[in-house]
This record gives C-alpha cells, sequence and structure tokens, in this order.
C-alpha cells in the first residue's frame, strides 16, 4: 500500500510533539480520547508489545485499559502489514518505519514489530500533552539503521538495574543499538600508578572453572544478569552489542595470565607474538558469546602498541573470523591508519573487510578513511560524541547540545572529513560514556545527569535529522515536555 507524501507545510503545520520529530505529518479533522478501559487489539505476533504499551501507558499517563477486540473511539489498534509501503529509498524505512493513524481510534502499523514498536512510544509522547489526541497521520521512519549510544562498564560497574533503565531510556527516543564496554582498565599515566596497582575488570562471570579469576571482584554481571538485559532489550526493541576489548585495554587478561601478556604481564595490552594468546582470547569469546542474543559482537581491537602491524593484522584476521564463525557480525574500533597505514589488499595480505568499524578518531582510523578501505563505519567520533565524566577533555560536563543541534548528523566527522549524508557504507552513529576517571567518586545517576541534555538532540539528528525552521530553544521546550520515559528502576 503505498503512503502519500505530505509537502512541508503539511509537515510543520500542528504537528504533534514527538522525540524525534515525525518524518511527515498530516492533519485531520477532530481528535480521539483515549480514557479509562481503552482496548488494545492485536495479532498473536505484537502481544509482547500491546503488553508493553499497556503498561507503559498505565504509568505515563495513569490509564488502565487492556487487550481484547474493538473498534472506534478509545481503541488502539496495532497491526502488521507486509505491502506497507514508505516514501524513502533505504531499507531503514521498511524494517523500523510505521504509519499513525488518529481518527475516531488509533491505529499504528508497520511491517515489523520493530517498526509498531517504535509508533507507540510516538503515541505515549503525543499523549504526555493531552489524552486528547489530535487526528491526523503519521508516516515515520529513520534515516539510519544504528542509533546508538556505549557505555563503559570495564572501569566503573554499573548497577544492573541501571542497565536496564538505559535500554528504555535509549528506546524512547527510538535508539536501537547500546553498545556495553565489559573490559577495561586505568589509564596509568593518568595517575602514575605501576600496573600491579592499576584498576582493572572484565564485567562477565562465568561459572567455568578455568575462568576463575577473571571476573572482577568489584562487580561483574552473571548470566542470569545478561539475561535480564536481553529480554528488556528485546522488549525495547534495541539491540545489545557487547564490546571484550582485545589486545589492548586488556589487564584484566594480562592480570589473570601474566604469560600472555607484553613486557611479561606488566602491560595492559596481550602479547599477540605468542600464538597461545590468540587461542586463548578465542576460547573467552566461545565462552561468552553464546550469551548474547544480538547480531553483533565487538572485539575492541584499539590503541594496540605501534611496532607491532604484522602481530596485529593477523590477530584482527583472527579474531574477527572466529566471531563470524560463532555467527555474529564482527566490530572494532578503526585502529588501521596507526597500525598499518590502512587496511591494504583484501585477502589473506591484507585486513578483513568483513568488520563494522567504528571511526572513533580522525587519526587513528577516519570514516572516509574507512570506507574507502571497503568498511561499513558507525560514526563515534571522539571529538564530537564522547563523554568522560568530570574531566577536563572529551565534553566532562556533557556534550555540547546546541553545537550537534546546529551542525552535526551521522555523517559529520568534522575537519573536513565528514562523508555524504546517508552514505551507503555508513550504517549510523554512536554517541558514549568512558568512565577513565577511576579514582573519582560518582554514580549510575551521574552520569545519566551528563547525558541527559543532549541525548534528545542525538536522537533527532539520528532518526530525522534537522527540521528546517525550528530553533534549538523550540526543541529544547518540546524535548522537555516528553521527557518522562517509563519503567524506570534505578536511573531519573
Amino acid at each position: 500500500m503505498p503512503l502519500p507524501v505530505p509537502g512541508a507545510d503539511a509537515h510543520l503545520a500542528a504537528a504533534p510533539t514527538v522525540i524525534p520529530s515525525l518524518q511527515h505529518w498530516t492533519p485531520g479533522e477532530g481528535g480521539t480520547r483515549l480514557g479509562e478501559g481503552f482496548v488494545v487489539v492485536h495479532p498473536p505476533e505484537l502481544a509482547e508489545v500491546a503488553a508493553t504499551l499497556l503498561a507503559d501507558m498505565a504509568e505515563l499517563a495513569g490509564l488502565s485499559g487492556s487487550a481484547g477486540d474493538g473498534a472506534g473511539a478509545g481503541t488502539i489498534v496495532l497491526a502488521l502489514d507486509p505491502a506497507l509501503e514508505f516514501p524513502a529509498d533505504n531499507a531503514t524505512a521498511a524494517a523500523e518505519g510505521y504509519v499513525l493513524e488518529v481518527d475516531g481510534g488509533v491505529r499504528v502499523s508497520a511491517r515489523t514489530a520493530a517498526g509498531v514498536y517504535w509508533g507507540t512510544r510516538s503515541l505515549l509522547q503525543m499523549l504526555s500533552a493531552s489524552t486528547t489526541l489530535p487526528g491526523g497521520t503519521a508516516v515515520d521512519w529513520p534515516n539510519y539503521p544504528v542509533r546508538g549510544f556505549m557505555l563503559d562498564v570495564g572501569r566503573r560497574f554499573a548497577d544492573p538495574a541501571a542497565l536496564r533503565d538505559w535500554l528504555r531510556f535509549m528506546s524512547w527516543y527510538k535508539l536501537n543499538t547500546f553498545l556495553v564496554h565489559l573490559n577495561d582498565n586505568e589509564i596509568t599515566s593518568n595517575t602514575q600508578r605501576p600496573w600491579t596497582a592499576a584498576q582493572q575488570a572484565f564485567r562477565l562471570a562465568s561459572d567455568s572453572p578455568w575462568l576463575a579469576g577473571l571476573a572482577a571482584e568489584d562487580g561483574s554481571y552473571s548470566r542470569a544478569d545478561w539475561d535480564s538485559f536481553e529480554d528488556e532489550a528485546a522488549l525495547r526493541q534495541v539491540r545489545l552489542v557487547p564490546e571484550i576489548d582485545v589486545p589492548a585495554h586488556a589487564r584484566s587478561f594480562t592480570r589473570w595470565r601474566p604469560e600472555m601478556g607484553l613486557d611479561g604481564g606488566d602491560s595492559d595490552m596481550l602479547d599477540l607474538g605468542r600464538p597461545a594468546t590468540t587461542e586463548l582470547v578465542k576460547d573467552v569469546f566461545s565462552e561468552f558469546v553464546p550469551w548474547f542474543r544480538g547480531p553483533a559482537v565487538h572485539f575492541g581491537a584499539d590503541e594496540y602498541a605501534r611496532g607491532h602491524s604484522e602481530e596485529y593484522r593477523a590477530f584482527f584476521n583472527a579474531i574477527s573470523a572466529h566471531v563470524r564463525a560463532l555467527g555474529k557480525d564482527p566490530m572494532a574500533w578503526g585502529s588501521l591508519t596507526v597500525m598499518s597505514g590502512g587496511a591494504g589488499a583484501p585477502g589473506p595480505d591484507g585486513y578483513s573487510r568483513d568488520v563494522v568499524v567504528c571511526a572513533w578518531n580522525k587519526d587513528w582510523y577516519s570514516g572516509r578513511a574507512a570506507v574507502a578501505d571497503g568498511y561499513r563505519v558507525i560514526n563515534t567520533d571522539d571529538a564530537l560524541l564522547y563523554i568522560v565524566p568530570f574531566a577536563d577533555y572529551y565534553h566532562g560536563h556533557g556534550l555540547d547540545a546546541r553545537a550537534l543541534f546546529d551542525s552535526w548528523e551521522p555523517h559529520v566527522f568534522g575537519d573536513g572529513l565528514d562523508l555524504e549524508p546517508r552514505h551507503p557504507q555508513l550504517l549510523g552513529a554512536a554517541s558514549a560514556v568512558w568512565n577513565d576517571l577511576v579514582l573519582l567518586a560518582y554514580n549510575e545517576r551521574a552520569v545519566h545527569d551528563l547525558v541527559k541534555p543532549a541525548f534528545g538532540v542525538l536522537a533527532q539528528k539520528m532518526w530525522a535529522g534537522a527540521v528546517a525552521g525550528l530553533s534549538f530553544e523550540e526543541f529544547t521546550a518540546q524535548a522537555r515536555a516528553v521527557a518522562r520515559w517509563p519503567g524506570r528502576e534505578l536511573l531519573d
């Protein structure tokens, strides 16, 4: 079923407040009031989406409803329509787009459960203004398939409740990719402490005897904890991307198995000159990848010691192939300019191209260089998108929301290295929190407080891009109106 594309004036006129904003809104007549006892009608495939909507409406709007049969006023219909077409030339529109119609009743339709779920987020935000919904039709879809956020729990443990809250918070703004950085260590050049005293942590705790001593003593996640994250992610249409960072940032490994470390274990880097090191890393991935339900696994690969390019390349290719053999799409931080001057020829004499590159630093490996070498890229540019809480570098007090609103979109890397908007190899973007300052006292709520002010802007740019004629002040006011999100356990 093709859908009409309203003109720009129709899109801007009287559109409901939704963050990120709707791609298109066609005003209709009248309105629809949802009150106590409303009914959600859905096919069996959308039972979880319906149950989540019912719970969230009870929490946010104070309205009790039920699943059942009905039609007309007071009824919300959730529907899957595989023939639905969107006025966009990207696959993401079909995968995650939706149509929300308000005309006596409410109907949310999409090709996929994910699309229907995103439509219910817009419906809930519309209810933040009034339980009487304006008549009209929203046709909405994301511009990019990856709309992400990364949290470093390796350097600072986060309570399991906080991770589940991050999933809910992200999904409220239609972000769909949560990267969880599961191991890391103190930057000893910051603290002038020896490696023997450095903070380090590996945050997954297996019952397998051979892994005894690897999990962090100051906090780690059991299989039950991780299952709770995966369950929440599935409900909220967010993909978890776990990261086990090797061969650098690996003090938890070199403390556990000193013989596998550079300099006899007196470092945070693995000794890639030992074949046994790569085999050990493969075994660790083999142990934990079955925990992970999402399609991708991140293996780090950043900031390794220079001067070991051949060993690094062999390791990069071996671990990416192993992750692929375990049934997951491999992902890594871009480092190939520094490590080798570029990816080189594909095949056994170069780097595997079957890896998604997070382009985090323009010197180590820019997004433009990665694209030129044939990689698919996620914009995680450090100068634009990193927060190191309370540091005097990397936006220690939060990202610059106004600057992001005025001049950033996922294709923007800065310094003359931008890609074309919606470049076919650009998957999207992700902001990141790195807990570098391991000796500083702060908690999960403090991190969330730093992230919140710019989160709606990032979501807007990743989903729909800039809206002509909308000022930063107007956007900020709209974001405040829909800032309350459902299901929180720990975060505010």
